[in-house]
């Protein structure tokens, strides 16, 4: 379930290099007198091919990539283990983080810092696209209890808090999709799997302290950040919020020390007409932005 990287194919578009092209004169596209000899042009364009061809036999040396720590993910220079607990927070609530292939090898991913927060058998990540029963059997089988919940934002989805005061059945497990938010939206809605379980969402006025990635407003929330809000509404205890949230602090901090800008979300440069693109022609998409400057939740 890894996403794997695409092979490039000798038909791919390739560096250009020097000689490999030259513009023709008038003089070299006429026919050459008798028409016993190829024009000096093809000859070129044939050497040329011949030698381009030889490029996709050189062996391709892998990008190096810096030394990770093994606990947090993270380069070992910005190592930010100093900022997890000591000891996994302790908690009753099995969390499964849904990951999208895109999302595995982010460097700026929130999922490993969650995960170093968390007993290792209480938080499980499943990587891919799309799940049924024969690709997932545990899967399958945990989105089939009652007392599993989905977190996704949704007409249809009812508040968090105010579910497990009224639910007959506590949450013994919550699902959590990592994506982008098309990204999530295209497991959500084509896997039937995640539409078993019972589908919360969190009301919350927060704003989200993932200052270094670009969201579409202000109150959508990093993956790592509706893990700690969840659990500390299941788990009803306000320390596993603030203990989940400080590594992200800390590698927002880093980062914006080190050059990184702060990223304002789509709804607020709308609002502020600090929008650097053209609006869209598409209708729906152009409603969704006249939502978001109007502050209506999509």
């Amino acid at each position: 379930m890894e996403p794997h990287k695409e092979a490039r194919t000798p038909g791919d578009p390739v560096a250009w290099l020097p000689g490999t092209l030259r513009t023709q004169t008038p003089e070299e596209e006429e026919p050459r007198v008798g028409g016993s000899a190829p024009a000096a042009s093809v000859l070129d364009a044939e050497a040329c091919g011949a030698s381009a061809d030889g490029l996709w036999d050189l062996p391709v040396e892998p990008a190096e990539r810096r030394p990770e720590c093994s606990h947090c993910s993270r380069p070992q220079k910005v190592c930010l283990c100093p900022f997890l607990p000591a000891h996994p927070v302790h908690i009753s609530t099995y969390l499964y983080i849904i990951q999208h292939p895109a999302e595995e090898n982010k460097v700026l991913r929130t999922v490993p810092l969650l995960a170093a927060c968390l007993p290792k058998d209480k938080c499980k990540i499943k990587i891919g696209r799309r799940f049924s029963e024969e690709r997932d059997p545990e899967l399958s089988t945990i989105c089939q209890k009652s007392d599993t919940l989905i977190l996704y934002p949704g007409a249809e989805a009812a508040d968090l808090e105010e579910f497990i005061l009224d639910s007959p059945v506590y949450p013994s497990t919550i699902i959590i999709i990592d994506g982008t938010w098309s990204q999530a939206k295209d497991i959500f809605y084509k896997n039937s799997l995640f539409r078993l379980p019972k589908q919360v969402q969190l009301k919350t006025s927060i704003s989200s302290q993932y200052v270094i990635r670009a969201q579409p407003t202000n109150r959508c929330l990093s993956t790592l950040e509706c893990a700690a809000v969840a659990l500390s509404i299941l788990e009803k205890n306000n320390y596993i919020q603030e203990t989940l949230l400080r590594p992200l602090q800390a590698l927002c901090s880093f980062q914006l020390q080190h050059g990184a800008q702060i990223r304002l979300s789509k709804e607020h440069l709308l609002k502020n007409g600090l929008y650097p693109k053209p609006m869209p022609k598409n209708k729906r998409k152009l409603r969704k932005m006249e939502l978001l400057m109007n502050s209506i939740k999509i």
